[in-house]
């Protein structure tokens, strides 16, 4: 169906968001890369498109940026219908992963690209490049060539060249894929804060959980073209949507049971894998006998070599492994069913000799609101 053929159905609403994607389909072939996705981002918002390869997310972004064409649906930008327009008639511009600058040019060519592009006076285009070397902290070094920069540098006048036109949109492809781990961490942050002083609204796509994580507002995890929950940071970590969103997001402890009591002030989990039952500190909207699974994060586990007290949320077992990293250690506890569960220790010590190790017996808990039950 073209994409100017939209039907009243898949009208986008008065009153959605800032961008509001409707029934966005994609194709290839007939293989479906993105299903049916309705999406909306706010205005002055750094929204993530979180998912694994294959998952939608990348193909979902050239749509925005126009590079692809929808199969159906509808896209609007700030009460602009966007979906038929070529990318060069988008108020979007798009920093890609390897930052495409051009090396022949210097740093000041490289933002006013796009402003010499338009037609920009010669005046005001020294003026917007010296404002935008300023907000990146680029000062004094409009004239070295991209070579002659380090990579977190390079992605800074990458950025500058994608906010130098005033976009209304602003698309980050895998945005700290080029970095080492010990700069990308850093770069995170002076990237947000560059993106919040501009007030430029931001769609980011990333695989990376924590990038995700530390810069959005709010993200949208992706699986095989659907958005399986969307949300902040914090309501998809402590509260995800489904098994699959538990499994991505993060460590987790995920067993599967059934409901056997079900009140409005508390529920009773029972699984195999424990001959404790599981309480749960609140009602869970279900009922006697269905299946469920109890997603329980490794750092809200406690471990220790006395039993717990309490008739419910405990199990013993045999330390089988532990993975050490600084400031905390991980320790995988296998219980008598073959199951295993994770448990954060965290480091407090520099010693400790009184720690529990290799082959010990240890209990395992937590408390009655540390676990989410999801459903099918």
């Amino acid at each position: 169906m073209p994409v100017d053929a939209m039907p009243e159905a898949l009208a986008v609403p008065p009153g959605s968001g800032y961008l509001s994607i409707r029934g966005l389909r994609k194709e290839f072939d007939g293989v479906v890369a993105v299903d049916d996705v309705d999406l909306d981002v706010r205005k002055g918002e750094i929204f993530a498109l979180l998912g694994g390869s294959g998952s939608g997310k990348s193909t979902l972004l050239r749509c925005l940026a126009g590079f692809e064409t929808p199969t159906r649906g509808a896209i609007v930008l700030d009460g602009q219908a966007i979906t038929a327009l070529p990318p060069y008639r988008r108020p979007i511009n798009m920093m890609f992963q390897s930052y495409a600058l051009f090396p022949h040019m210097t740093v000041e060519q490289n933002i006013a690209f796009g402003l010499k592009q338009d037609g920009l006076a010669r005046d005001a285009i020294a003026q917007r490049v010296g404002e935008m070397l300023e907000r990146v902290q680029l000062q004094g070094l409009g004239k070295r060539r991209p070579h002659q920069l380090s990579g977190g540098q390079q992605q800074r006048v990458a950025l500058a060249r994608s906010l130098a036109k005033g976009p209304k949109l602003l698309l980050l492809d895998e945005p700290m894929g080029a970095l080492d781990k010990k700069l990308r961490a850093r770069m995170q942050l002076e990237l947000v804060d560059i993106i919040e002083q501009s007030g430029v609204t931001c769609v980011m796509v990333t695989h990376d959980q924590e990038e995700a994580m530390s810069m959005a507002t709010r993200i949208a995890v992706m699986d095989q073209g659907w958005i399986q929950q969307t949300g902040r940071p914090d309501d998809i970590y402590e509260q995800p949507a489904n098994r699959f969103v538990a499994g991505f997001i993060g460590s987790v402890n995920l067993f599967e049971g059934t409901i056997d009591e079900d009140l409005p002030g508390r529920a009773t989990v029972r699984t195999p894998d424990f001959p404790a039952p599981i309480h749960i500190g609140h009602g869970i909207t279900g009922y006697e006998g269905q299946p469920v699974a109890f997603a329980l994060r490794p750092e809200k586990v406690h471990i220790a070599k006395q039993e717990p007290g309490g008739d419910a949320n405990k199990a013993r077992g045999v330390v089988e492994d532990i993975a050490y990293f600084g400031s905390h250690s991980v320790y995988h506890v296998r219980l008598p069913s073959g199951a295993k569960v994770l448990a954060n220790f965290a480091n407090m010590k520099r010693w400790d000799s009184d720690g529990i190790t290799w082959n010990d017996e240890v209990w395992v808990s937590w408390g009655d609101s540390d676990g989410v039950v999801l459903g099918g």
